[in-house]
């Protein structure tokens, strides 16, 4: 088994570090942040990631998990999984400067062999930039670097990674190639690993998450007509996924539009890609993502009337299901739209972690539970799709309620419940 150090400690990073020693490698997570390795050494994540705390601590007690602050308890690594999630600003641009100081400081301590693999999101070509300044570092650097890409699903994190469809494997060499195989085949992926260049395997991911964001927005619109004609939009997604061109897994479901800042994210790196010249194409799929929650209040307005002064309650903050992160997510962004329209405004969330958005943000009032949201509501608007809404018995609603259904998730039909759906 190798020793394996992870550096940096949000999801992404735990999320590694979790899964690699899980299956017995030694490995030792590190991060800038003090208070955060002080919590991880707890066994404490950052935020919620189902059954990452569990298995962070049952490596923790074998002995194969190790955190640290400081960074010269990676010198003996043999691979060092650079995994910070790459910030965006407002409006998903790419801050990479903490990849950049990451390589900066990394190189200074490594020993010789060793690889960094990039797991972060990577404006393509950066990873080659990267390379260099490892192996400019001394005219005889045996350092190199790799990329793979992160592909997880958040609530269903460790699964994904440990059980991928697919490993797309970027590298420069064949030695470096040979050497990420001998660690990747650790997991059960049998001849399931893609190998290409540095760069194309940076365009793998653009390319993924352009096209997912371009589903969704593509669904959004068709559902618009379907509810203008008098179609359904489930009829129609269930005759689309029929297609084998289509498949049954594509992503065409209508609701709220994307966020969280992963597939923004890649649309403006693909739009500024050479200048911008030709991506006019990723630019429209962004603009119209951004305009849908525009979209979506005009929805809640056409069904539920004048919004001034009127109590709304929202079923869901978190940007999807199985996080607690509120980064970027799209149900705040709402949020302030409908307080922009006077509407006086209540919220539970399972998991949502409040500490992330600032006082100035919380226009809203927090409920503890579903119950207590109906009891200052009459009008629901459910804007992330938590198991926890589709298993509570709303037989018991002992009032008249409306419901706006954004994700098409509930399916309700019960007298004292107006259900509307997308």
């Amino acid at each position: 088994m190798a020793k394996i150090g992870v550096f940096g400690l949000w999801h992404l990073g735990c999320v590694i570090a979790a899964s690699w020693s899980k299956i017995g490698n030694q490995v030792i997570g590190y991060d800038y942040d003090d208070e955060n390795i002080n919590n991880l050494k707890k066994g404490i994540p950052p935020l919620f990631e189902p059954h990452l705390e569990e298995t962070i601590n049952e490596s923790l007690n074998k002995g194969f998990l190790t955190f640290t602050s400081n960074i010269n308890d990676l010198s003996d690594c043999d691979y060092i999984f650079l995994s910070y999630d790459t910030p965006v600003d407002e409006k998903d641009n790419s801050d990479t400067l903490i990849l950049i100081n990451s390589i900066i400081d990394l190189k200074n301590v490594l020993k010789n062999n060793a690889i960094v693999i990039i797991s972060s999101q990577s404006p393509v070509g950066y990873c080659s930039d990267f390379r260099d300044i490892l192996r400019n570092h001394n005219p005889c650097s045996t350092l190199e670097l790799a990329y793979s890409p992160e592909n997880l699903r958040l609530g269903d994190a460790i699964n994904c990674y440990l059980n991928p469809d697919r490993i797309i494997l970027g590298t420069k060499n064949k030695e470096t190639l040979l050497k990420c195989l001998e660690l990747f085949n650790q997991i059960e992926i049998s001849d399931n690993i893609l190998c290409m260049s540095l760069e194309s395997a940076e365009m793998v991911k653009h390319g993924i998450n352009s096209f997912l964001a371009m589903s969704i927005v593509f669904a959004n619109h068709l559902a618009d007509i379907c509810s203008d004609k008098g179609a359904n939009i489930r009829d129609v997604v269930w005759g689309l996924k029929t297609d084998s061109r289509i498949g049954k897994k594509a992503y065409l479901t209508p609701g709220i539009g994307f966020s969280g800042g992963t597939l923004g994210r890649d649309l403006k790196v693909l739009k500024l890609a050479n200048g911008g010249g030709y991506a006019k194409l990723f630019e429209t799929i962004y603009e119209l993502n951004s305009e849908r929650k525009k979209s979506i209040v005009y929805k809640i307005e056409h069904r539920f009337g004048n919004l001034k002064n009127k109590n709304i309650g929202i079923l869901g903050l978190t940007y999807k299901p199985g996080t607690s992160t509120l980064r970027r997510s799209l149900p705040i962004e709402i949020i302030n739209l409908l307080y922009n329209k006077e509407a006086k405004i209540y919220a539970f969330d399972p998991k949502a972690d409040y500490d992330e958005i600032s006082n100035t943000e919380k226009i809203f009032n927090i409920c503890s539970s579903i119950t207590e949201l109906i009891d200052n509501c009459e009008y629901l608007v459910l804007l992330t799709e938590w198991q926890d809404f589709k298993d509570f018995d709303w037989s018991k609603v002992n009032k008249n309620i409306s419901i706006l259904d954004t994700k098409n998730f509930l399916n309700i039909n019960l007298e004292k419940i107006k259900y509307y759906s997308i």
